[in-house]
């Protein structure tokens, strides 16, 4: 193992994720273009355009470089502690060269640490295995969109959800309505059914990691997907929140155990700029295969 040769590995990992928008989320939006009119496609120009300058220039796709959240699967002989530095390392040596905003604040004494480090940040997920490569996911998630991203506990007399998938289904759209375009619209929501409050936001997350194009390996849940999708940007939001037709680009869910008492439904809002990226590498370091596609263990 090279120390410098796996940060520079990591660090240009966090480079494609911040500039290089995936193929897919850019499609989306250029479809989404011949449905919109007035200042709603007018956005969704000016986006595309922001796309083409950022990958072009290598620079940063928005201004919020976000939150990193990593995921890093290696051999499970390695240090983890040495993987876990390769990340902080990366990061540091991302927001030097530009690509990253300094994004880590001090809760207690509002400190900005600089280089995009802290307690608890990166956030970073190790997972050792018996194979001799080392594969890497980041995910870069922004402010805005992470503000809109809630959870709500079933049944909600308010709304008329109970415990099931038509309950969720109106819990998601009422998250959906409540955003209102402030996630930076059109955007993508990841959805946890089940789980506890914490493991329903980490797993709501990961749903932002698909690409737009699957659907769910469950009927009723890949059902739900089409649905959501379709009845979310029946809502007029639009991007931005300037009114449209688009107002999601996708609706990704999975479901997790949950106690009897609990019943809680997750919405990981993601913004248009959705920054996810992945490589595969040997044990030695050479040969990195960097992808748009998400990470498989």
């Amino acid at each position: 193992m090279n120390d410098k040769t796996f940060v520079a590995i990591f660090t240009e990992l966090i480079r494609r994720a911040a500039t290089d928008l995936p193929g897919d989320v850019e499609d989306a939006l250029r479809a989404a273009l011949d449905t919109e009119e007035g200042v709603s496609r007018k956005t969704l120009e000016v986006i595309l355009s922001n796309i083409a300058m950022a990958r072009g220039g290598s620079s940063p796709l928005c201004q919020d470089t976000g939150l990193q959240t990593w995921t890093v699967c290696y051999p499970g002989a390695w240090d983890a502690a040495k993987v876990r530095s390769w990340v902080f390392q990366a990061a540091r040596a991302a927001t030097k060269k530009g690509y990253l905003r300094p994004n880590a604040v001090n809760p207690v004494t509002s400190a900005n640490s600089g280089d995009n480090t802290g307690e608890g940040h990166p956030i970073v997920e190790l997972v050792p295995w018996g194979k001799r490569e080392l594969r890497a996911a980041v995910l870069l998630k922004g402010g805005g969109s992470e503000n809109v991203s809630s959870q709500m506990s079933l049944p909600d007399t308010t709304i008329g959800a109970g415990r099931d998938l038509e309950g969720v289904r109106k819990a998601v759209l009422k998250m959906i309505h409540a955003a209102q375009g402030r996630g930076c619209s059109p955007g993508i929501a990841g959805v946890c059914i089940g789980g506890d409050r914490q493991t329903g936001y980490k797993v709501a997350k990961a749903q932002l990691k698909r690409l737009l194009g699957d659907r769910s390996r469950d009927r009723a849940l890949a059902q739900l997907e089409e649905r959501l999708l379709r009845e979310a940007n029946e809502l007029g939001i639009g991007p931005m929140g300037f009114g449209g037709k688009t107002t999601l680009l996708g609706v990704k869910i999975a479901a997790a155990a949950r106690h009897p008492a609990s019943f809680f439904v997750t919405l990981a809002y993601g913004c248009w700029a959705c920054r996810r990226w992945s490589v595969k590498v040997g044990a030695d370091g050479k040969r990195p295969v960097f992808s748009q596609k998400p990470l498989t263990m």
